[in-house]
């Protein structure tokens, strides 16, 4: 049996009587089919779901295609002069992770957190101890932002080249035909660089996707190299429900059409049973070769595709937004004005941090979803391995009984060194079951650059957004709270404040004491004009005043009150027009007030119309008053929109003073000076103190 919702509510407000809250567990999906929230987003209010193609809605075999990538790779290199011996190296999925740095200077990978500290070091195959990272890195420490020698790999596609830049390295380093040196290798009088060789690799990868095999090889066997799933169907049918659903890759159209084509062929449609559909009919927009990030800023030229073909029509496209067509380049601002949405209302689904995610949040405010294949390997080590994470934890409470009563006054010096010991021990068991490098998104206790990115950048994030199936599209992805270390670590208990250290004077009186201004009042201890300003204190908000979980919700409501209020309006004084007519035979006053139906229509959306319309209707008035013969008439016409005018001032002094026509609140405010409070009466100051 169903529950209904009153039911399910009145549940609710019955629940602290009748069951302590602590005792309740929070529903959560299966993992697998989970979306992590960093910051709230409510579905309800989402106009627009774009798509990336790569790593999104196609989603490459691993270890398949890295190792078809790493294979073309190579060859190309040896193409170009590399020694053949590069030829027997083989790719190795456990090696490379996303998100490590290479430093073009000394040919290291490194794996970094946020602010550039280095949490792993590698020099080929070989892992650095600490001294020897100090010897490049004398504080551990790198500078991010210095793009010239260091190069973040951040994308699927990088996994290939990551490994290569190892093999190479590691190759040239031991290889005795080359002598190797801090910054580069020596062939007899031939010197090598390691940024001359990271030049070459990243040469050859685009070599190879955009003028060679790669896609072609991918086209011939997509059942080998392409995870096709029978749900993506289903699910953008459900998206194109209740919103517009867009396409925008930087693949060509050719490549796109034979991969989309492969991803929905099916016998049926959405669901079993149904008609086949191609996979254009999935979109309302579709847009190839977008050069993303430059898409994200001032973008390219807006072209036509001509399907049959797969030409590029000549000239800029600048008709209205039409479906099945396929367009090529433009920008984020077209796409917005061709759907009809702004930032806010699209959700941008894609698996690049920086071309997708990023770009499209800092220059654009589009919503974003992080598509993390790896996550599904991450969550697989977080439950199988959970006794690691448990013995972690028991070794920080001995670490902690260990000094539990020992202060400044204590010589004593426990010896933790075998505690220490087992933690890197296990810290390190923990990194071996992600692979080499360890997780994508930590390195023991410490979040790695990639994880930084994400929580900064990423709204929402799954291992595949085939997980919104799960959700209703009236869901709101609620941000869990994030708590810093004083509040993770201190038990919700009394704190004496009295035991507090005196240094510690910040304290601020809690809001619920401070209800009674008098008290604030009595802190006065002098005073040097007679008149008081307006307000000694602020006041307690009695509302809510954190807007963060709120999605604009107030400036729509706002947005929809003054729609209302214009439509009210207008329809009165339609109704005033049409009576006009009505009561008046004068042709020359219909033909006028037709016209003047046509102003108030053209201007409805304008925040004066009050004013526009009172105007009007006081011409009205004057060209009756001159036209009409029968001076009854006149005066019951005028009566009826003095009345009318009364209701309308009262409709806008009912909405906020930011929604009024600018004359209306000049004129409150006019009214308002004149009017002083009896404690404010006094001498005015001899000079005005306003500029």
């Amino acid at each position: 049996m169903t529950t209904s919702w009153s039911d399910r509510l009145q549940n609710y407000a019955d629940l602290p009587a009748n069951m302590d809250r602590l005792s309740m567990k929070k529903y959560r999906r299966e993992p697998y089919h989970r979306v992590f929230v960093n910051r709230s987003l409510a579905m309800e209010k989402i106009k627009c779901f774009g798509f990336d193609m790569d790593y999104t809605l196609a989603v490459y075999k691993s270890p398949e295609y890295e190792s078809l990538g790493f294979e073309l790779t190579v060859e190309r290199m040896v193409s170009i002069g590399y020694p053949q011996e590069l030829l027997s190296f083989v790719y190795d999925p456990s090696f490379p992770t996303r998100g490590l740095v290479f430093d073009t200077m000394y040919g290291n990978l490194l794996k970094v957190d946020a602010y550039g500290n280095i949490l792993v070091c590698v020099h080929g195959f070989n892992f650095l101890r600490g001294p020897d990272i100090r010897e490049r890195y004398p504080n551990k420490f790198i500078q991010r932002d210095d793009t010239e020698r260091f190069y973040i790999l951040n994308t699927l596609f990088n996994l290939p080249e990551t490994y290569l830049f190892a093999c190479l390295v590691d190759f040239f380093s031991n290889c005795d035909r080359y002598t190797s040196c801090e910054t580069g290798f020596k062939d007899g009088d031939l010197f090598m660089s390691y940024k001359s060789m990271f030049q070459d690799v990243r040469d050859s990868v685009d070599w190879i996707h955009f003028k060679g095999t790669l896609k072609e090889k991918t086209v011939e066997n997509l059942e080998k190299y392409v995870v096709r799933d029978g749900k993506l169907p289903l699910l953008l049918s459900r998206m194109n429900e209740v919103a517009k659903v867009f396409l925008a890759t930087n693949s060509d159209f050719k490549y796109t059409d034979k991969i989309m084509t492969y991803l929905f062929d099916f016998p049926h449609g959405p669901k079993p049973g149904s008609t086949h559909r191609p996979w254009k009919s999935y979109f309302d927009l579709i847009l190839v070769d977008a050069r993303k990030p430059l898409f994200f800023g001032e973008g390219t030229v807006l072209r036509q595709v001509d399907t049959t073909t797969g030409r590029l029509k000549i000239g800029t496209y600048t008709g209205p937004l039409q479906h099945g067509i396929v367009y090529s380049g433009g920008s984020s601002d077209i796409v917005c004005d061709l759907l009809g949405a702004k930032g806010k209302d699209i959700v941008y689904i894609g698996d690049h941090i920086f071309g997708d995610i990023l770009k499209s949040k800092k220059r654009q405010g589009w919503r974003t979803f992080l598509v993390i294949p790896e996550l599904a390997q991450e969550l697989h080590v977080w439950t199988d391995k959970s006794s690691l994470f448990e013995e972690l934890q028991g070794l920080e409470i001995f670490l902690a009984e260990l000094y539990k009563h020992l202060d400044s006054s204590s010589n004593e010096r426990p010896d933790i060194s075998t505690l220490q010991g087992r933690v890197k021990k296990v810290t390190h068991d923990m990194d071996m079951c992600y692979g080499m490098m360890g997780s994508l998104f930590r390195s023991g206790s410490r979040q790695t650059l990639f994880a930084s990115q994400v929580m900064r950048y990423a709204d929402l994030y799954a291992a595949s957004f085939i997980n919104l199936l799960y959700y209703p599209f009236s869901y709101l992805f609620r941000a869990a709270h994030v708590l810093m270390p004083h509040e993770s670590t201190v038990e919700h208990t009394h704190v004496d404040m009295d035991m507090e250290s005196p240094l510690a004077t910040r304290n601020r009186t809690h809001c619920n004491d401070c209800k009674d201004m008098e008290c604030k009042r009595n802190q006065l201890t002098r005073s040097f004009s007679e008149i008081k300003p307006p307000n000694l204190f602020p006041q307690t908000p009695q509302e809510i005043t954190h807007c963060h979980d709120e999605d604009d919700d107030e400036e729509e409501e706002e947005e929809e009150e003054e729609d209302s209020s214009s439509s009210i309006i207008i329809i009165i004084t339609i109704i005033i027009i049409i009576t006009i007519i009505i009561i008046s035979s004068s042709s020359s006053i219909i033909i006028i007030i037709i016209i003047i139906i046509i102003i108030i229509i053209i201007i409805s959306s304008s925040s004066i119309i009050i004013i526009i319309i009172i105007i009007i209707i006081i011409i009205i008035i004057i060209i009756i008053i001159s036209s009409s013969s029968s001076s009854s008439s006149s005066i019951i016409i005028i009566i009826i929109i003095i009345i009318i005018i009364i209701f309308i001032i009262i409709i806008s002094s009912s909405s906020s003073s930011s929604s009024l026509p600018g004359v209306v609140v000049t004129v409150h405010c006019f009214i308002s000076g004149l009017i002083v409070p009896a404690e404010q009466s006094g001498p005015l100051p001899l000079r005005s103190t306003f500029r």
